[in-house]
């Protein structure tokens, strides 16, 4: 069957692919743009869902999805790795995620603080001690996002945080692969717009921050040290952690 043709899978083929793992590839260039895992017919529902929406204020991956329909191309959909039970699949799609850059996924894959690091990288990750928080510290991941600017740009801009819970810290710690490498005070937390953050894309329902670097008695009980084990579980994906209670 032409792959064209298939815009859902038979139930018989569900029932075997179970819980699997997929890339979304761009035909004009063999580009993949996208990894996911799902279950049933999920790898088809992104393009549904750029089909069914109005307006310019989309991410970068249905972007893409629209850019290949209007050239008059259909996304190629590959199922990588199939039958596998979801936590073997969070690991599989981790793993993608680490091995193709410029990927359009907004986070990265779930226990993506354990994914592909340099020799040095893991020694840091291990041996180096661990910070021992004395403010109410605001954990940013940037693993993809500081290669492609800033670590202030990258640290700031844009998260699912709430604004409320969000003011309440006393710095923002910036952190690759579990070691802390940055610190920020923000004075302020806006809407994700162009408009507060001109040179930025719009980013619904998230916020970015305005602020500066942590002074240096604040910088140095914390950057270069690791975050602990209790805010580094295996197969969180969400890179925002708290270090404080509500």
């Amino acid at each position: 069957m032409d792959e064209t043709e298939i815009q859902s899978f038979p139930e018989e083929v569900v029932r075997q692919l179970k819980t699997y793992v997929y890339r979304l590839i761009d035909p004009r260039n063999g580009e993949t743009f996208y990894v996911g895992k799902g279950r049933g017919n999920r790898v088809f529902a992104h393009i549904r869902a750029e089909q069914n929406l109005d307006g310019d204020e989309i991410d970068n991956k249905l972007k893409r999805i629209r850019a290949i329909r209007l050239a008059g191309f259909q996304v190629a959909h590959v199922i990588h790795r199939h039958g596998m039970d979801d936590r073997t699949a969070l690991h599989v799609e981790a793993a993608l995620i680490d091995a193709y850059p410029g990927l359009t996924n907004i986070a990265g894959g779930q226990g993506s603080d354990y994914g592909a690091m340099h020799a040095k990288e893991v020694v840091q990750r291990y041996i180096v001690p661990a910070a021992e928080f004395r403010h109410r510290a605001l954990l940013i991941s940037v693993n993809r996002s500081a290669a492609e600017t800033s670590l202030y740009e990258a640290t700031r801009y844009a998260w699912k945080v709430s604004r409320t819970k969000a003011k309440k810290a006393e710095v923002i710690l910036a952190t690759i692969r579990g070691l802390i490498v940055g610190a920020f005070i923000a004075e302020d937390w806006l809407e994700a717009t162009a408009a507060n953050f001109p040179g930025r894309e719009d980013a619904p329902g998230r916020l970015g921050f305005i602020g500066k670097e942590a002074p240096k008695e604040m910088t140095s009980l914390y950057v270069g040290k690791r975050v602990p084990d209790a805010y580094r579980k295996p197969g969180a994906a969400n890179p925002i952690k708290y270090t404080w209670r509500r």
